[in-house]
């Protein structure tokens, strides 16, 4: 199954969810901020991207007004995974899992290598 966890007012979420669709791609799209990633569905998307600091959307409002970035290297994977399950304007979107792998942010280099 791949899901796309996106955000409506998001343009890079939107340019995400036309190219699966322009590529006949089903896909189940979840709204990010209401249903966010699980801490296994992150911990998975971890594993496929390497590192913590790129799960987060270090642009964001939220992380800024979190101090998030003074906090980062003080967090554990296990708190940094919580924290970002717990709040989806915290994850970098949009936020596509496969059965091959995934992606955060969009770029439709690495998205074509997916499908």
């Amino acid at each position: 199954m791949i899901i796309l966890y996106e955000y409506s007012k998001c343009s890079t979420c939107k340019s995400a969810n036309r190219f699966l669709k322009g590529k006949g791609v089903e896909f189940k799209s979840r709204p990010i901020v209401e249903t966010p990633p699980t801490v296994a569905d992150l911990k998975k998307m971890l594993g496929i991207v390497g590192s913590l600091k790129k799960l987060f959307n270090t642009s964001g409002l939220v992380y800024r007004e979190m101090k998030l970035g003074e906090k980062f290297d003080k967090m554990s994977e296990a708190e940094a995974l919580h924290l970002l399950a717990s709040n989806g304007k915290l994850i970098k979107r949009p936020f596509l899992l496969t059965a091959k792998g995934g992606a955060v942010g969009f770029n439709e280099a690495e998205w074509k290598k997916l499908f």
